[in-house]
Parts: structure tokens; C-alpha cells; sequence
């Protein structure tokens, strides 16, 4: 449209004519939007915004004296504030390719200061260290042109033929190369122990494919063997299997036979011999009873006879003192213990045959009576002659 101006992106819009700008300045500052601006009347021009670029190249002293060739790049823009518009404009509008040849000039005077302070060692091993000191010295110079710097790099430093670097990093590069070597060595033996490794493995390898193809063979012979001999095995389980049966049965009819020949001979022979047991011990009580009852009889039969025969007893022992010469001293009681004397040697008599018949059966006690001739028991030679010796003293 006639008269609409509008700024690209990475510009900044300046114009001139009719009222101020910001801050008293002979411009108004347009960015990001368009404006009507009348021709005649207003006059606009456009200030990059975007990304600049310079490069210093430039031979500093260090403080040990030793000249170094030092290369840097800085990238830097201007500000996208007004104030920092307005500075820039002001002194780059006309020519804004100056922009990086005074960036330049302007860092590489700070360049120069920062490295006369430092040593090479720290130059070379803190080259961040370098690019921030020379960032904070050069930043309020720079804001008071309207400029600010993104980045600065050091891209090289060199000391020429003077060999200080390659001196200082001899040491370094001795170190390095020995590590160098023990790790070719390194590297030279892993790989040797990897290839002896590969081989043991590609050996047991081998082995263990021939152990498998054994016994594969030998599992294939098995079976070929099982498969030969399951037809006579088979045969033979099946005879065993019958034999075991028959077995069986035999065992079972023995053992049937066993319990009829039980039950057919033994139980009535056995039953028949306690039928005689019980009779011959009931004819052995029988027999017992019956002794005792006739050798009781007996006993009493025989004292009976004792008793009838003792006073022909007593009365023969009188008649063997009929003819003694027979003394008596103290009168009538003298003859009345001779003749309870008498009486007692009856009555002694009496029991003494009386227990040798009891040890004797009733056999030995008939034979005993008729052995007595008339019936009467005989006088002991000794009680005889007791009375046929003479006088018996009594006192």
C-alpha cells in the first residue's frame, strides 16, 4: 500500500522527519510491525538486526615475553532495544559493514591485554578462561555502540618458530605416545588372547559336535539294539508273566490241599486223641478214687481187727510174765503200774503195726494177716526176752 512500510524481521525500521524519537533522538525506531510513513515528508532507511561476524587475527606478548599468534572469531549483533538501535544507527547507518571491522579492532586491543597478563601454559590449556576476560572487558564498549556479542572463540594460538608449545607439550605428547604404545600392545595381546580364545572355542567347538555325533551313533545302536530284542524280550516277559501264574496257582491249590488235609486228618485224629486223653484221665481219677476208698476200707477193717485182738495181745503179754520172778517194792502201786505198764506196751504195739500198714497196700496188709498164723500178732523178741529175764525193780 502507498506510504505502509514495514520492517522485515532482522530489521529495525528507522524514521526520520517530523517528531523525535525516544529519548530525543532524530529518529522514531520501528520493529516488528509496519507504519504509514509520508513520502516527502519522512524518510525511512533499515538497520540489520541479524548476526555479525569478525575475525581478529592478531600477534600478542605473553607475559614470559614470547610472541603468540592468536585467532579469534566474535559474533555480535545489535541490541534489539531501542537505546541500543538508536547508538547503532547513529554510527552505522550509513555504513554498516563497520560494524565488524570495529569489533574487530575493538577485541583484538583487549585480546592483546589479557594475553600480556598470562602465561602460555594458561593461554593455552584455559582458553575459556581467555575468551570470558576478554568478553567482560570489551561488553561496556560495545553497549556503547549498540552492540553485544553472542560469542567469542579462540580458533588458534601459535608461537611461530619459536617452539615453546611444541616444547611445553613434549612431555605430553612422550606420555601420550607411551600410552599409545601400551595400548597398541595392549590391544596387540587382546587380540591375540581373543584369536587363542576363538581357537579353544572353535576346538571345543569341535569336540563337543563330536562328543554329540557319538553318542547319537551310540544312542541309534541302542535302539536298534532294544528294537532287535523287544520281540524274544517280549516273548520272554510273557513266558515269565505265565510262569509266575502258574506258580501262583500252585501255591494256592498246596495251600488249599494243605488246609483240607488239616481239616480232614489232622483236626479228627487230633480231636480223637483228647477224647482218650480225657478218658484215660477219667478212668485214672476212677481208679485213684476207688484205691483210696478200698485202702480207706481197709484201714478201717484192719483197725478193727487191732482193736479185737488188743486184749488177747495184752493178755499174751501178761502170760510171758506169768513165770518171771517178779519183784515188787512199793506194794499195790507197784502192781498197778506193772499192769498199766503191760496195758501201755499193748497200746505201743497196737500203733507200731498200725503205721506199718499204713505204708504198705491193702495186698501187703491181707498177706500180713494170714502170715499171723491164728490170727494173733506176735510179741517183738525183744519185749520177750524183757520179760522172761527176771524181777523188774520198780521203785
Amino acid at each position: 500500500m502507498f506510504g505502509y512500510r514495514v520492517p522485515a524481521p532482522d530489521e529495525a525500521m528507522l524514521i526520520s522527519g517530523g517528531r523525535r524519537g525516544l529519548g530525543g533522538a532524530p529518529f522514531r525506531v520501528v520493529t516488528g510491525h509496519g507504519k504509514f510513513v509520508l513520502p516527502i515528508f519522512r524518510k525511512t532507511r533499515f538497520l540489520t538486526l541479524s548476526m555479525c561476524e569478525s575475525e581478529v587475527t592478531e600477534t600478542c606478548v605473553t607475559r614470559q615475553g614470547i610472541a603468540l599468534h592468536v585467532r579469534a572469531v566474535i559474533a555480535f549483533k545489535v541490541g534489539n532495544d531501542h537505546e541500543s538501535i538508536i547508538n547503532a544507527g547513529q554510527r552505522f547507518l550509513s555504513d554498516q559493514d563497520q560494524m565488524s571491522v570495529l569489533t574487530g579492532r575493538i577485541f583484538a586491543g583487549h585480546l592483546r591485554a589479557i594475553i600480556g597478563s598470562m602465561t602460555v601454559e594458561e593461554i593455552v590449556t584455559e582458553r575459556q578462561k581467555l575468551a570470558a576476560e576478554v568478553l567482560d572487558t570489551s561488553k561496556t564498549e560495545m553497549a556503547k555502540i549498540g552492540l553485544i556479542v553472542d560469542s567469542l572463540q579462540i580458533q588458534s594460538i601459535d608461537d611461530g618458530d619459536t617452539g615453546y608449545i611444541d616444547a611445553m607439550s613434549a612431555p605430553h605428547k612422550a606420555a601420550i605416545q607411551r600410552q599409545a604404545q601400551i595400548a597398541q600392545a595392549q590391544a596387540t595381546q587382546a587380540a591375540a588372547e581373543a584369536e587363542q580364545a576363538a581357537a579353544r572355542k572353535q576346538a571345543e567347538y569341535a569336540r563337543q559336535t563330536a562328543i554329540v555325533k557319538a553318542e547319537y551313533s551310540a544312542e541309534v545302536n541302542r535302539a536298534e539294539a532294544q528294537a532287535a530284542q523287544a520281540g524274544p524280550l517280549a516273548q520272554a516277559h510273557a513266558q515269565q508273566e505265565v510262569l509266575a501264574a502258574q506258580t501262583e496257582l500252585a501255591q494256592r491249590q498246596a495251600k488249599l490241599r494243605q488246609q483240607q488235609l488239616v481239616a480232614e486228618i489232622v483236626k479228627p485224629a487230633e480231636a480223637e486223641a483228647e477224647r482218650i486223653r480225657l478218658l484215660a484221665a477219667a478212668d485214672a481219677q476212677r481208679m485213684k478214687i476207688q484205691a483210696e476208698a478200698a485202702a480207706s476200707y481197709d484201714r478201717v477193717a484192719l483197725d478193727r481187727m487191732l482193736i479185737d485182738q488188743l486184749p488177747q495181745i495184752v493178755k499174751e503179754a501178761a502170760g510171758g510174765l506169768a513165770g518171771a520172778n517178779v519183784n515188787v517194792l512199793n506194794g499195790a502201786d507197784g502192781l498197778g503200774e506193772i499192769a498199766a505198764g503191760l496195758v501201755s506196751q499193748g497200746l505201743t504195739i497196737l500203733d507200731s503195726v498200725r503205721q506199718n500198714l499204713n505204708g504198705q497196700d491193702s495186698s501187703d496188709g491181707r498177706r500180713s494177716e494170714q502170715g499171723s498164723g491164728n490170727g494173733l500178732l506176735e510179741l517183738h523178741p525183744a519185749k520177750e526176752k524183757q520179760a522172761n529175764d527176771g524181777p523188774v525193780d520198780v521203785d
